[in-house]
């Protein structure tokens, strides 16, 4: 059960998180809530780069995403998160306007954004393998001003975001369990170069209005391991 303790904490404090920006949601003035999302979105590309660094082969990093977005497209998983995302609200607000913001857009943001990249692999393999949670801890704390202003901005989609952390970083503990020791340190640091790939991308939908469909590029964390055995 030690393996999962970071998980929990980490579920919990989106959940907190998301809770407290619903409550001052009101509170806060637009201009503010868009102006630290913009910084948050900054710093979502400057956890990025570190990330993209650890990388020591770029052709194992092209090739993972070109083939995992290909079929990510194929398989529409940004439209089923989404549609995930449009039924809740569909139940939620049940023909009446939404006024807790875009449920779908929070959902998906929020679950990407909470769990993609190098410490949620890192740290998600580490808790399964050693019953390391320190990254997650850490995580976790971060999550909570991350959540916080995101549902105060998009609403309380954030909130449901909680549900695919829990599923999504108890996933990976369990893969880290099974697998053990079994991926080796240069392959790790490739799955944390392609995630934050995707962070990066993340960051750019926070500060613009172009909307990369992020969800779609999530079998390359699958295919890195893949790739590496080829070029190894």
């Amino acid at each position: 059960m030690s393996h999962f303790y970071g998980v929990f904490a980490n579920t919990g404090t989106v959940l907190l998180g998301s809770l407290l920006g619903l409550l001052l949601h009101k509170g806060i003035p637009e201009k503010l809530t868009d102006g630290i999302m913009k910084v948050l979105g900054l710093c979502t590309i400057a956890i990025a780069i570190p990330g993209i660094l650890k990388g020591q082969n770029q052709l194992i990093m092209i090739i993972s995403l070109v083939l995992g977005t290909a079929l990510g497209t194929l398989l529409d998983i940004d439209g089923k998160l989404n549609s995930v995302g449009d039924k809740l609200s569909e139940k939620l607000n049940k023909g009446k306007e939404n006024k807790s913001g875009n449920i779908a857009e929070g959902f998906v943001t929020a679950s990407l954004l909470f769990c993609i990249g190098a410490m949620t692999i890192v740290g998600s393999i580490n808790a399964g393998v050693s019953s390391d949670n320190e990254m997650l801890y850490t995580k976790s704390l971060l999550d909570l001003i991350s959540s916080t202003m995101l549902s105060a901005s998009l609403g309380i989609g954030v909130l449901f975001s909680a549900a695919f952390v829990f599923v999504f970083q108890g996933g990976l503990v369990c893969l880290g369990i099974w697998l053990g020791s079994f991926l080796s340190e240069p392959t790790i640091n490739e799955i944390i170069c392609a995630g934050s790939v995707m962070i990066l991308a993340i960051g750019i939908n926070l500060i613009s209005t172009l909307k990369l469909k992020v969800a779609d590029m999530l079998p390359a964390l699958l295919l890195v391991p893949l790739v590496c055995m080829l070029f190894s």
